[in-house]
């Protein structure tokens, strides 16, 4: 277990434990943050918790063709009934990510602290939202990490409050990183639902791999 300090680095990713946890403590200033996602290591923690970086292993991902669309995303698709957007509203993206309920958990690692990092990497550029509307409510989207020379987003989490709000969104962000070559979306730990959707568990090293080629 590495301790940070305010020297910007991190420990080889190799170095984390079983569970993936790699260092402990540090800053999220917007530098260490881009360091951190260009190292394939990501902050998770709640408000009880000092500031924890993980690099697990395996890491799940969705290269973009195997994106699965189900009969019933491709319906409401068609049906247009949504409207798609990019980076116009990522402070309420992330502000919905942090507070919608969902089910099996108690509470949210998205922290006050974490929310305005995020918002400061927006600004910057490197923070990236998807809005999906409902006439002129947003009933869904995501949000994540761009980086551009890599060709990999790296989604950190997505919200709805309509059946497929944040699946819409999903689908056109995939459609917009293909038009771009985009070579992976890092989804970080396996979920059933991300399963559904195409994403796959990968090794550490072959992330690395992506990330570095």
């Amino acid at each position: 277990m590495y301790l940070l300090n305010e020297l910007l680095m991190f420990p080889d990713p190799s170095e984390a434990d079983e569970e993936g946890l790699l260092a402990i403590g540090g800053d999220l200033s917007s530098d260490r943050l881009l360091l951190a996602y260009q190292s394939g290591i990501f902050p998770w923690y709640d408000e009880q918790q000092p500031i924890l970086w993980w690099s697990p292993d395996p890491r799940m991902v969705l290269f973009p063709s195997r994106f699965k669309v189900s009969k019933s995303l491709s319906k409401t698709i068609k049906n247009t009934k949504f409207k798609i957007t990019f980076n116009t509203s990522f402070s309420e993206v992330i502000k919905n990510c942090s507070t919608i309920k969902r089910e099996g958990q108690g509470g949210t690692w998205i922290t006050q602290e974490m929310e305005e990092a995020y918002v400061e990497l927006h600004k910057l550029g490197h923070a990236q939202s998807v809005e999906v509307w409902s006439h002129d409510a947003l009933v869904g989207g995501l949000y994540g990490i761009n980086l551009p020379k890599q060709k990999i987003f790296c989604g950190e989490s997505m919200f709805s409050t309509q059946t497929d709000a944040s699946k819409v969104g999903f689908y056109y962000l995939v459609k917009h990183l293909q038009q771009k070559n985009y070579k992976l979306i890092d989804c970080q730990m396996h979920t059933d639902h991300l399963e559904s959707l195409g994403a796959e568990e990968i090794t550490r090293e072959l992330f690395i791999q992506h990330l570095t080629s």
